[in-house]
């Protein structure tokens, strides 16, 4: 669309003090459209990278293929491949530290310039910085439902149990095991499961997954409402850090643009979005957000 305006890496100028990011115009078309405040924020992968945890389509990223709903549904086996990679994996996720772009709209939700703040990401780094209201799209890895009767549990809880069942395998307890790739879901990249014991629910015996939306799963209908009753009453459309590769997320962008609301994309490489967006900022999350927290906050 003509009215599109990709802006690369460049300078930002604020004032007299220039920072490594976008150009003075950029800057000024950015801020523009987002000052009138009342924000609606949509974050992905590429918002938490700068925390250690990786993107799955960002620029340079790996292939990878994350578990789906029908497989992780179809026996023992597949499970007990994913809670061991996720057992391994957890133990390095849950370190993770919100980084200067959750902070940045933190401070910006504080200043009432963004209001919901919806995210792709399951790591609970937004609630971290003190972000609120954060809709969780696709769920929280720190909480664990039981398929079968719909308990829910804190993940640290299972962990513990994962432990005690599985001494040895490299959880949170044994510091000297191989360093190994986390994927953005949770679950590490390693092969041999083989013996891995898989702990049941106890209040049913059933079987537990994490409180996440896999692939070929649904967002829970309520949440997708939230999040299109906070973009239509917005004022402007703030994506940061996605791809908009799946549907999820970009319908919301799709309902911002049919709307008339402005959207501005903050994103390393192009986005599916980007014909929808009034401006496309090809730059990091973390230095643009912090500027732009500086100057409307």
């Amino acid at each position: 669309m003509e009215r599109v305006v990709s802006i690369p890496a460049g300078h930002l100028e604020i004032g007299a003090t220039p920072s490594p990011l976008l150009g003075s115009d950029g800057a000024a078309a950015v801020i523009s459209l987002l000052d009138d405040g009342r924000v609606v924020v949509l974050t992905g992968a590429g918002l938490s990278t700068d925390s250690g945890i990786p993107d799955y389509r960002g620029p340079g990223s790996p292939p990878r293929t994350p578990m789906t709903i029908a497989e992780f549904r179809s026996g023992p086996a597949a499970r007990q491949r994913y809670w061991a990679r996720s057992h391994l994996g957890w133990s390095r996720m849950r370190t993770a530290e919100p980084n200067g772009g959750h902070h940045a709209l933190a401070r910006l939700q504080a200043a009432g310039v963004a209001t919901t703040i919806i995210t792709q990401n399951v790591d609970g780094l937004h609630q971290a910085a003190g972000s609120d209201p954060v809709v969780d799209l696709h769920g929280r890895l720190d909480t664990v439902v039981c398929l079968d009767c719909g308990a829910r549990s804190a993940r640290a809880a299972l962990q513990r149990r994962l432990a005690e069942l599985n001494p040895g395998f490299g959880g949170d307890d044994d510091p000297g095991a191989p360093t190994i790739s986390v994927n953005p879901d949770g679950d590490a990249e390693v092969d041999d499961t083989s013996g891995f014991v898989v702990a049941p629910c106890l209040r049913c015996g059933g079987i537990l997954k994490p409180d996440v939306v896999f692939f070929g799963e649904n967002v829970p209908p309520a949440k997708v409402r939230r999040s299109y009753a906070a973009v239509e009453d917005a004022g402007a459309m703030l994506v940061a850090g996605s791809s908009l590769t799946v549907m999820s997320g970009l319908r919301f962008v799709k309902r911002a643009a049919a709307r008339g609301i402005p959207v501005v994309i903050v994103n390393r490489g192009a986005t599916r979005g980007d014909d929808l967006a009034d401006l496309v900022v090809d730059a990091g999350c973390t230095p643009t957000l912090q500027v732009l927290a500086d100057r409307l906050a």
